[in-house]
């Protein structure tokens, strides 16, 4: 059981590090934040509306929390 919870762990914390890469490569203008620009340039199929569904504190700019948050629920799809 140990062994198991290690590895979920482990799995976990791996996604975490790989999003918040993607986050930065992403990230052209290196202002820690994502434009629906930015996104678009590796998710060319998202919409301004589904932009809109990943900003969850509407403030135009998709942060580290909500790229995480849209991944996990599957609104993107890794490794875009």
């Amino acid at each position: 059981m140990k062994k198991l919870a290690f590895t979920l762990a482990l799995g976990l914390a791996s996604t975490g590090m790989a999003l918040a890469q993607g986050l930065t490569d992403m990230d052209a203008d290196g202002s820690g934040m994502l434009s629906l620009e930015e996104l678009q340039s590796a998710y060319p199929d998202l919409t301004e509306e589904g932009f809109a569904g990943i900003d969850a504190n509407a403030d135009g700019s998709v942060d580290e929390a909500e790229l995480t948050a849209a991944t996990e629920a599957g609104t993107l799809a890794t490794g875009g």
